[in-house]
């Protein structure tokens, strides 16, 4: 296995975190930030007022997207596992 066997890898396997927690993370960060204008304007300080929102984002997001997330997961190890050979050389 050659360096740039490794990093190909490595990257392989960011941009495949970065695909799947990427919509997680930026419709988490939307919710939290409409959720903070909402206490700025109507003056209600409550820590855990963020939290409720945010899961149910989360979750719902998950229940439309998860299939594809389910599908870059199951592509990525796909290749991961023919590329295996390779590796061993």
């Amino acid at each position: 296995m050659t360096d740039q066997m490794v990093i190909e890898i490595g990257r392989n396997a960011l941009t495949v975190v970065l695909l799947i927690a990427g919509p997680l993370l930026g419709l988490s960060l939307v919710v939290g930030l409409a959720v903070s204008i909402f206490q700025a304007v109507t003056q209600v300080n409550e820590a855990t007022l963020t939290f409720i929102p945010k899961i149910l984002a989360i979750f719902l997001t998950m229940a439309i997207l998860g299939s594809w997330m389910i599908g870059v997961m199951i592509n990525y190890t796909t290749n991961l596992f023919q590329f295996l050979p390779y590796m061993v050389r």
